[in-house]
């Protein structure tokens, strides 16, 4: 009977981890869909960046789950279910565990291999090239990734994981026993390393992206955008007045002599202007004569609304994470340690929120899953404000049904590096959920009661910590992944810091910008006329 009990509870996590499995890749192939081009979409780009992108949506949605398993095997009162023995227990932690690996290894291949692949299959197609030298060219390119992907592993694999010795030995104990909990073996370090490096620079696209669209979001929901009829009026007139450039230019040749150096650059730039603004005529023409421009605005209010509680979420997130990262600074075991704090001594919402909800499962997989999803919007509003940027040279832009195949696979390789940084977001925000979730333990407790002589030795239930047993509280396997290695942890911990600062500065900068056009980022000088044939989706 606990047997059949312990694989009831153990199905029922992995069922709703299988319908968050179905919706995960429902939204990502609708999300590729919205923004690839619909002149130049290809179907191995397309599948490439659906997979991608939902390997990591999984593998983030396992954390609830792992969370979920961990806190199942006990009571509220602090004590085992009656079929939670430590076989069952560590049969739960590593079907996780397992989980954890198929899914990492599965990015590795993703990030090192295929994408790369495809990317520069598609960068060396042309009319001229044929379908092997392409595959030629792109292999060759991709054992550059695949050679880098190598000495990470290698590194992990032998770095060494001894921690510096300090005064308090204690302390210094737990720590050196959470590094180790997860297991010494070289290739379960190979790949916490590789999967580390990638969260690494995930982080540094979450600092750049996520923060400013945390902020830029849901200030142009508030802000809404200028009016179609006024850009239109506006844009004619800018129409007539280049026209009378160009007449003007013109009429220096009327006698046959040629035009000067200088007039004709001037006349050719003149042109593409007119060119850019007949487009955006006809773009603008289309959307005031359209239904969906009049439904959004007749839904004006809503987005005002939605505005409001977005900028509200993003300050929640920033206090809590501030609250989370001057509880490190000021309790935790040091920059040797990562900054790991053994117990939450500075709470946050968050953190107090999210266990609260973990005993009526699946309230916090919906929240975990709203967060994250929450992560991935903003970060596109980022990625879709600034465009994609190699330091100063900016490489693609990503615009609603016109990106690139190229473009596609770099926006899903970001938002994969963004979503692996997320759990470690997640852990920041609520350090004791994601570490131990609901756990409590039984400690002694000596009270005198009225009428009795002498103590009396009671069990009550704590909030499990660092300080409990460790055959009482089972830590998750992605608090052990996340802090395997000190150093990331450290990294992690100062790029929190440049997060908040960024976000500041972006609802800064977001604030003081005026309202967006209603045809952003939809009209370009590169665009062909022929870009005209494709109406867009929606507009809002």
């Amino acid at each position: 009977m606990a047997a059949f009990s312990a694989q009831t509870d153990l199905v029922t996590g992995w069922c709703l981890f299988g319908l968050a499995l179905l919706v995960i890749l429902a939204f990502c192939w609708v999300y590729v869909r919205k923004y690839q081009s619909r002149r130049e979409s290809e179907v191995i780009s397309t599948i490439t960046s659906i997979f991608a992108l939902a390997i990591a949506l999984i593998t983030s949605a396992l954390l609830p789950v792992d969370i979920f398993l961990v806190s199942y095997v006990k009571n509220q009162n602090g004590t085992f279910k009656d079929w939670a023995d430590a076989n069952v227990t560590r049969q739960i932690e590593d079907t996780v565990l397992y989980a954890y690996y198929t899914l990492y290894s599965i990015i590795l291949f993703c990030v090192f291999l295929w994408i790369p692949f495809v990317y520069f299959y598609y960068e060396e197609k042309d009319e001229d090239s044929d379908t092997c030298s392409q595959v030629k060219t792109a292999f060759k390119y991709t054992l550059g990734f695949l050679l880098v992907c190598a000495i990470l592993l290698l590194i992990g694999a032998f770095i060494p994981l001894d921690i510096p010795n300090k005064k308090n030995s204690t302390e210094w104990e737990k720590v050196k026993f959470l590094f180790e909990e997860l297991g010494s073996s070289h290739g379960l370090a190979a790949l916490s390393f590789s999967i580390s490096s990638l969260t690494l620079i995930g982080m540094v696209a979450t600092i750049i992206y996520t923060a400013y669209g945390m902020s830029a979001l849901p200030l142009n929901l508030i802000k809404g955008t200028r009016n179609a009829s006024y850009e239109l009026l506006e844009n004619t007139e800018d129409i007539e007045e280049i026209e009378q450039n160009i007449q003007r230019i013109k009429s220096k040749c009327k006698d046959g002599r040629p035009l000067p150096t200088r007039d004709r650059r001037t006349l050719q730039q003149f042109e593409e202007r007119l060119r850019t603004l007949r487009r955006r005529g006809r773009r603008l023409e289309y959307i005031e004569k359209s239904c969906w421009s009049k439904f959004c605005g007749a839904m004006r209010p809503l987005k005002i609304v939605w505005g409001i509680f977005f900028i509200l979420v993003a300050l929640l997130f920033t206090v809590s994470l501030f609250l989370s990262n001057l509880d490190k600074a000021l309790h935790s075991a040091g920059i040797d340690s990562g900054f790991i704090i053994l117990g939450t001594n500075l709470t946050n919402p968050l953190n107090m929120l999210l266990p609260v909800l973990q005993t009526v499962f699946p309230l916090d997989y919906i929240l975990i899953s709203t967060i994250i999803m929450y992560f991935i919007f903003t970060s596109m509003a980022g990625i879709r404000n600034m465009g994609i940027w190699f330091f100063w040279i900016r490489l693609y832009k990503i615009r609603r049904g016109r990106t690139r195949p190229q473009a596609l696979l770099f926006l899903c390789m970001i938002l994969l590096l963004i979503v692996l940084h997320t759990s470690y977001m997640i852990y920041s925000l609520a350090p004791q959920y994601v570490m131990y979730g609901s756990q409590k333990y039984l400690i002694l407790n000596n009270r005198t009661f009225d009428g009795q002589l002498g103590n009396v030795t009671t069990y009550v239930p704590k909030v499990c910590d660092a300080d409990a047993p460790e055959d009482q509280c089972t830590v998750t396997r992605t608090y052990l992944f996340l802090h395997k290695f000190w150093f990331f942890s450290a990294a992690y911990y100062f790029g929190n810091w440049a997060f908040i600062a960024v976000f500041l500065i972006g609802l800064i900068v977001s604030c003081c910008k005026g309202k967006k056009s209603v045809i952003e980022g939809e009209v370009d000088e590169e665009d062909s006329d022929m870009s005209d044939d494709e109406p867009p989706l929606y507009y809002g």
